[in-house]
């Protein structure tokens, strides 16, 4: 992809939720809410502190994270439609929940 987002920015694919609850119920379309979680697939280099030092990114490409509902600008790359959002609207990395549990 020839994107890279500036600064303190990320570019996030997002994820698609279960069609099914977990009782097994099927949720329309119409139902679905857009999902918060997502999938970075790049990152820009960091913000700047007031003296020009760079403030290295918590994040980098290939982190699942969560993103709260409104966060974010949509935008197409590619004909993909993907998410443009700060480093700071991001709530969290979701971690693998085998590696989870190990730990």
């Amino acid at each position: 992809m020839a994107f890279t987002p500036l600064h303190d920015r990320v570019l996030v694919r997002r994820v698609e939720s279960d069609e099914k609850t977990k009782g097994g119920l099927i949720i329309p379309d119409s139902a679905k809410e857009k999902p918060a979680e997502g999938v970075i697939i790049s990152c820009g280099e960091g913000a700047r502190k007031d003296s020009g030092e760079l403030i290295p990114m918590g994040v980098s490409a290939g982190d699942k994270v969560l993103f709260g509902k409104w966060s974010g600008t949509e935008v197409t790359v590619d004909g993909e439609e993907l998410l443009i959002m700060k480093e700071s609207d991001i709530l969290g990395i979701i971690t693998d929940d085998a590696a989870a549990k190990a730990a």
